[in-house]
């Protein structure tokens, strides 16, 4: 099967098929480097997908992370990233071993291929000409041989006629015989054309157009080989990757089974733990008997003006208040001289609470968190203070390190006086000292407050030390000498002495600071979801239902600060109410 003999008469079209076939190989071209394109521009937005949803350092976000769930999502983040460098080395791959080399090689073809038509066209520019030297010599013969046939037949007539004198037939003779021999002379190279011509045509459609119409069939076939080549090799780019992004896929189905719910949510419990007891039952009051009505022993109920025998929880683990308790609507009973007078100065110098409220708030808006912690819940707390003991131990055991390493140098230089000075190294090595003792006094510092925050904590089993601080209820002395934990909205936690101490230390050291205090404006109004007992410093008591003004929005730390009059306010928990701003007002945001 040869195009030479098969197509000897196909020229024209086996140069339109070979120009398709070019034609075929750039647009391959064309595709394949639409493809690198399209892999590139993949890769770019699988990449800032990633960057897109990557955590930002230094944000709350990045506190989330620590859960298996939301380092699963991290870890498919980060082998999205790999994935999309896979597409990369896709791209790459197919510039460089298809692109590029298919480029080079198609106008190597065009080059053989314009060399291979050219010489076919000289063979048959040259069978043309040898063509048209046969026809015209053939012409000649034919037109020699037609005169010479009409010179022989005027000698003829002239011969044959009686009036012609002898010298006109003689030249009519001679006349012919001259044009018989241009024809025998026509005729031969009539003959010698043709048997050239022949020559010649055989040699072109025998040897020469084959020879060309070969070597334009082998370079056809090189160019379909190439081009299946080129798509075993894009197909094997592909593959190549393959195997990479499996790993990539089994690495998140890998995080995703490393998921621990249990582990979550343990995490949740240490990350909100407070440290408070859930509070007790409320015994039934019986309004049927002309008595003071009587409270479980390990109620939290009582008000923060009565100060009754029957309280139970005193000391240090005094409970929280939480949003189901609710508080009784109904008026109570003052019979203790004590407790009345307190509740008179709480109605006389609201403010004062108010005031201690405010300007712990305000420190803890402005960024200055205590360096104790004390504005965290107990268990909060703990974590911090742990964290803090952890940190410092493990500076200080880098500066131990760092002292073993100067003291052994020091030794070196000892027995080794030429490698250096050892007094050079007694002012690193002092200052090092010096930085262990900081650091260690820093750290007992923080131990102490660490100790004392485990000893508050019900978790931490000291039982013992919880039990101290009940209210007996058969001996209403202790109620004056019983030391109280105080929550201020802050979050702050300090222990306060008898509630007659705390009258006069309000007293005396606040009410000067209140004289020309001027009242905040209402930014809106709330209504209570549930009833919060406010007796804790700088919160106020409300009841289900009631509706009462905003003077100060949540700032973050969970608390609301409102007003009832014009002379009671104080914070309550932002949970427990439902706040209406006013979209006037200066700083009110528009949410509900």
């Amino acid at each position: 099967m040869s195009w030479g003999t098969e197509l000897w008469d196909q020229f024209d079209n086996l140069e339109k098929h070979t120009q398709c076939g070019i034609d075929i190989l750039e647009k391959y071209i064309k595709f394949v480097k639409e493809r690198t394109e399209i892999e590139l521009s993949y890769a770019k937005q699988l990449r800032n997908l990633s960057k897109k949803y990557q955590p930002k350092k230094n944000s709350k976000e990045e506190e989330e992370y620590r859960y298996t769930a939301c380092k699963a999502f991290l870890s498919t983040l980060n082998e999205m990233n790999d994935y999309a460098g896979q597409h990369e080395v896709i791209s790459e791959n197919m510039t460089s071993q298809i692109i590029v080399e298919l480029a080079r090689y198609v106008q190597e073809l065009k080059q053989e291929r314009k060399s291979h038509f050219h010489d076919g066209r000289k063979a048959q520019q040259h069978i043309e000409t040898c063509w048209k030297q046969l026809e015209s010599s053939k012409r000649r013969f034919e037109r020699d041989c037609k005169e010479a046939d009409r010179a022989q037949q005027y000698f003829e007539k002239m011969d044959a006629d009686i009036n012609v004198t002898k010298a006109d037939v003689e030249k009519a003779r001679q006349q012919a015989q001259m044009r018989h021999q241009m024809a025998e002379d026509s005729k031969a190279d009539y003959s010698s054309f043709l048997q050239k011509f022949n020559h010649e045509q055989h040699e072109y459609y025998h040897t020469h157009l084959p020879n060309i119409f070969q070597k334009i069939q082998e370079m056809e076939e090189r160019r379909i080989v190439r081009v299946g080549e080129s798509m075993k090799t894009y197909a094997e780019v592909d593959r190549q990757v393959i195997p990479i992004i499996g790993k990539c896929l089994d690495e998140i189905v890998k995080a995703a089974n490393s998921i621990d719910q249990k582990n979550d949510s343990q995490l949740v419990i240490e990350a909100y733990k407070s440290g408070f007891e859930p509070p007790g039952d409320v015994e039934f009051e019986d309004y049927t008997q002309p008595m003071k009505r009587t409270v479980s022993d390990n109620s939290l109920s009582n008000s923060r003006g009565e100060g009754k025998p029957e309280l139970k929880f005193g000391g240090k683990s005094k409970g929280k208040l939480w949003p189901f308790i609710k508080k009784n609507k109904s008026p109570k009973q003052q019979k203790e001289p004590l407790s009345h007078r307190f509740n008179e100065f709480m109605t006389s110098k609201p403010k004062i609470h108010c005031f201690r409220s405010l300007k712990r708030g305000l420190s803890l808006k402005l960024g200055a968190t205590p360096e104790d912690f004390s504005n965290l819940p107990p268990e909060q707390r703990r974590k911090k203070l742990q964290q803090k003991v952890d940190e410092l131990n493990k500076e200080i055991q880098k500066e131990m390190d760092q002292r073993d390493a100067i003291t052994k140098m020091k030794d070196v230089y000892l027995k080794n006086p030429q490698m250096g000075d050892p007094a050079s190294l007694d002012h690193k090595l002092a200052e090092v000292s010096q930085n262990i003792e900081k650091l260690r006094l820093e750290a007992q510092k923080f131990e102490a407050w660490l100790a004392e925050v485990e000893g508050r904590l019900p978790a931490r089993g000291d039982q013992a030390r919880r039990q101290s601080g009940m209210y007996d209820a058969q001996n209403p002395a202790t109620v004056n000498n019983c030391a109280q934990d105080r929550e201020s909205p802050d979050g702050s936690y300090t222990e306060e002495q008898s509630q007659e101490s705390e009258v006069k230390v309000l007293a005396t050291d606040f009410d000067d600071e209140f004289d020309d205090e001027e009242p905040l404006p209402a930014i809106g109004t709330c209504k209570a979801l549930y009833t919060f007992e406010g007796q804790n410093e700088g919160t106020i008591s409300v009841v289900e239902g009631e509706t009462l003004y905003v003077i100060e929005e949540d700032k973050g730390d969970g608390w609301t600060r409102i007003r009832r009059s014009e002379d009671e306010e104080g914070y309550v928990p932002t949970s427990y109410v439902e706040v209406y701003l006013d979209k006037n007002a200066k700083g009110a945001k528009t949410y509900i």
